[in-house]
């Protein structure tokens, strides 16, 4: 029996149904998937075209992290999609995405819920599982308990419920209670890739504009940088580097310990500004902001002079030293405001949750409990924005589903 029919669940089923028992889904929304359907904008980056070990985030072990990401490599994967599910993906080159070439989310969705009828799983919709009893004894049944409803039994029990993130898809932390209700260690919840506010926002007039941006951090005494759009919001800001960043903040305020972060507005570094803004720039008579302007959005580029203390209509003959290495720093290395960040609302997924350890890192079935399997985003860990965490919900709800579909003979069946 496998519990949530997102990502990950609709992976287990299907690979859970190569085995010798029937599968039964469950899912309490009317047609599961529901993050698959908002991911990308509604067109689903399926995968990343590279995969980079070291962007995932985990408070687990970091091998036992890389045994579970490399059980499925990405080819692979990609291979399965096209191949298995019959959806074509397609390279954008300017992202490194792999999108659907019909650009449809809802393609993938369900692509997915066809393949598992195809195999034989049995979906049942609109089904809230509200407890979960294991066997009494070995090769005993698990009892799944299900609310205004019978309960059920099965030889296996797959959670893959989701985390906390974009609670309106489903996700209420119903797997992660129930996990740890069966004794599981779990490291604390907290919401990833999120967009960040500052109150009160000192660029609210900047909402709406955008550009390619570098943020940069200090974790644990070792740098750590992220490339990738960044979006000004009425509130803060957003965009796929500062969401590949907010985990930073969130988890410093969690902690009550600062996080500063400083952000690079272009790819241009100190030097490169020195002699932009030096005689290379043009002209004496050209102002500072013509120079900033060809390299920045024109607002933008007038707040970082308001803040660096350079007038508007000042030209580069007037540029005093100290004004010039003022603007640099709010050029290269600037101190990004922030205060907070919008939760689980708008995280594209949740943070922490059950250990790695809990699980064996091969078939994902608990230590703890055998004949539990956990996969997807309940687990501990979370990759950065690109189609990363749709490769860990693919190969770990596999994992889970061949792991569930290899128990020995003799169990009861679901």
């Amino acid at each position: 029996m496998v519990i949530g029919a997102g990502a990950a669940g609709l992976m287990a089923a299907a690979w859970a149904a190569t085995g010798p028992r029937p599968v039964l889904l469950l899912e309490r929304t009317k047609d599961g998937g529901r993050k698959i359907l908002i991911a990308g904008g509604g067109r689903c980056n399926v995968l990343p075209s590279q995969l980079d070990e070291r962007r995932f985030v985990t408070d687990s072990s970091p091998n036992t992290l890389r045994l579970m990401l490399r059980s499925w490599p990405l080819a692979e994967q990609r291979r399965f999609f096209e191949e298995e599910v019959g959806i074509p993906l397609a390279l954008e080159a300017e992202t490194g995405k792999l999108f659907p070439v019909s650009n449809r989310a809802r393609d993938v969705r369900d692509g997915l819920v066809a393949l598992c009828r195809r195999r034989g799983v049995t979906l049942r919709f609109e089904t809230l599982v509200s407890g979960l009893v294991p066997p009494g004894a070995p090769g005993g049944p698990w009892r799944v308990e299900l609310e205004g409803a019978p309960s059920l039994r099965a030889a296996a029990v797959i959670l893959a419920t989701g985390g906390l993130s974009v609670p309106t898809t489903g996700s209420d932390g119903a797997g992660l209670r129930l996990a740890r209700a069966l004794g599981h260690a779990l490291h604390e919840p907290y919401a990833a890739l999120t967009p960040l506010v500052c109150e009160p926002p000192p660029y609210a007039a900047l909402a709406g504009v955008s550009l390619t941006a570098r943020l940069e951090a200090s974790v644990d005494g070792k740098p750590w940088r992220t490339e990738g759009g960044f979006l000004f919001t009425h509130r803060g800001y957003s965009g796929p580097g500062v969401l590949d960043a907010s985990h930073l903040a969130v988890r410093a305020r969690r902690a009550g310990t600062p996080q500063p972060l400083h952000i690079r507005w272009t790819m241009h570094d100190a030097a490169a500004w020195e002699r932009l803004l030096g005689h290379a720039g043009g002209a004496g008579s050209t102002l500072v902001r013509t120079v900033l302007a060809r390299e920045l959005p024109e607002r933008l580029a007038l707040a970082l002079q308001a803040d660096a203390g350079v007038p508007g209509d000042m030209t580069l003959a007037q540029l005093t030293r100290d004004g010039r290495r003022a603007l640099i720093r709010a050029l290269t290395a600037m101190p990004l405001p922030w205060t907070g960040d919008e939760g689980y609302r708008k995280a594209e997924v949740t943070g922490g949750g059950v250990a790695l350890g809990e699980v064996d890192a091969r078939t994902l079935e608990s230590r703890r409990t055998p004949g539990l399997f956990l996969c997807g985003e309940l687990l501990d860990a979370f990759g950065p924005i690109g189609g990363y965490n749709f490769y860990w919900a693919w190969a770990t709800g596999r994992a889970a589903g061949l792991g569930a579909a290899a128990l020995p003979a003799g169990a009861p069946t679901a």
